[in-house]
């Protein structure tokens, strides 16, 4: 009841009363099972059939147009794209269904869509291996971004975290690549990541999580952190993570 003590309910509040009735889940469900069963009933009588749509190819999404996408290549990069050429074009081409070709005179990879592309996002994903490739990752890493859906790449410059001229940013350098390369690798396997150092230009692909510890570990080494103690932080932040997923 809505009153309390000697007060009595108005009209108002007896015919909300009336029509605040609760109808059990179980009844709204048979009756919905009820219904869709009478017009399945009834398009079966009338021999009519179901309408079926069928999916929409990508250039059917984009009014019939190709859409294309052109990745220019460094010049550093333009004989690793020769010599790895075979292995680029061949998951574009025969798994995500699209044209490539390699414009040497103007140094850039040409992606477009055809006909026989069914994914909509195969465009992106083909863009986005090609441009991983071209900051400086290895073909069968940037494959990755073809296959699973929530690798990025990163990229941020030394200057952006920390202020060095001459040799205090080459020593800041090989601090993040270490002897032989040591210091990188350790923190591709702690994060499951992959990094490129490209002059001041640091390069991450991997998760969004990984990459965001790694590039912590990177940023503590660029502030001058010693490397053990980044090894110890990273390792018990990337733990951490494992556990949580």
């Amino acid at each position: 009841a809505r009153y309390t003590g000697w007060s009595r309910p108005t009209a108002r509040e007896r015919k909300r009363e009336k029509m605040e009735v609760e109808i059990p889940t179980s009844d709204v469900q048979a009756l919905a099972t009820r219904t869709i069963d009478a017009q399945n009933t009834n398009v079966a009588e009338s021999g009519e059939t179901a309408l079926r749509f069928t999916p929409l190819t990508p250039q059917q999404m984009n009014d019939g147009q190709v859409d294309e996408r052109k990745i220019p290549i460094p010049p550093n990069r333009m004989t690793p794209l020769k010599n790895n050429w075979e292995k680029i074009y061949t998951p574009i081409a025969s798994h995500m269904k699209l044209q490539i070709r390699m414009n040497v005179r103007k140094r850039q990879v040409e992606l477009r869509t055809s006909p026989l592309t069914e994914e909509p996002g195969a465009l992106q994903k083909a863009a986005d291996f090609v441009k991983a490739f071209a900051l400086g990752f290895e073909v069968d890493d940037a494959l990755a971004l073809l296959r699973l859906e929530d690798l990025y790449v990163d990229t941020f410059q030394v200057e952006d975290v920390k202020e060095l001229k001459g040799e205090h940013l080459s020593r800041c350098i090989g601090r993040i690549a270490g002897k032989d390369g040591k210091t990188k690798f350790a923190i591709e396997n702690a994060t499951r990541t992959r990094i490129v150092l490209a002059d001041r230009h640091v390069h991450i692909m991997g998760s969004f999580t990984n990459i965001k510890v790694a590039r912590d570990a990177i940023c503590a080494l660029i502030m001058g952190s010693p490397p053990g103690k980044v090894y110890a932080k990273m390792r018990s932040v990337a733990s951490r993570v494992n556990e949580r997923f």
